[in-house]
């Protein structure tokens, strides 16, 4: 079997057992969505979806995180971690979003990370979820899931980035971000991963490398 035949295989394995997975933040708007994700670094969308609950009912729009000192702000998200840096970003993004782009987060990945407290993984999230942008978004889930599986090998989130955009068709690169995820969180876990439940264990170089 070549590379591109069982990359294809992960892939088929992967739609059929994941179809339809998509992101676990809860939000109304791409604003929204770009909150929640700057609140989930070093936090779990579960927590965060808590937070968010009550903090989207009161600040809905970029207009009322704006008005905002970073010190009311830090109590609402105190529990996410690392409140006072993302505080701080928060509220700048929110007025640069009002100042410079009329109130409408940006669609482009790149215009994105201009934002303070946007790398590249949010922004790939926000383009891929809120506007339909094609792209993969490298968490600690899918860094290691991809790199496990084989699908990329790199040490580091930004080649292995690259290397899914070039094993992953185009059209397949937003939903197999959901599917590695998925795979993550249930069977490929970090710390102990169920190998002998995986249905991807015959195309895995982990598991296949691993003694059994």
């Amino acid at each position: 079997m070549t590379d591109r035949e069982r990359y294809q295989k992960i892939l088929d394995e992967l739609e059929k057992h994941y179809k339809g997975a998509t992101t676990e933040l809860k939000y109304k708007t791409p604003f929204q969505l770009l909150v929640a994700t700057m609140l989930s670094a070093q936090s779990t969308d579960r927590q965060v979806n808590k937070v968010t609950s009550t903090l989207f009912a009161k600040y809905p729009g970029p207009e009322d995180f704006a008005r905002l000192s970073p010190e009311e702000l830090e109590k609402e998200i105190y529990s996410c971690g690392f409140y006072k840096t993302k505080s701080r970003n928060i509220i700048k993004t929110s007025q640069i979003i009002l100042d410079k782009y009329g109130g409408q987060v940006p669609q482009d990945i790149e215009e994105l990370q201009t934002l303070p407290g946007v790398g590249r993984k949010t922004a790939n999230v926000v383009a891929s979820n809120a506007f339909g942008v094609d792209a993969i978004a490298v968490d600690t889930h899918v860094f290691r899931v991809a790199n496990r599986l084989g699908l990329a090998h790199a040490a580091n989130v930004r080649d292995t980035e690259m290397q899914l955009m070039e094993n992953i068709p185009k059209d397949k690169w937003s939903r197999a971000h959901h599917w590695l995820i998925r795979h993550g969180r249930r069977v490929c876990t970090a710390r102990k991963p169920k190998c002998h439940e995986c249905f991807l264990a015959e195309y895995c170089e982990y598991y296949n490398a691993r003694d059994k």
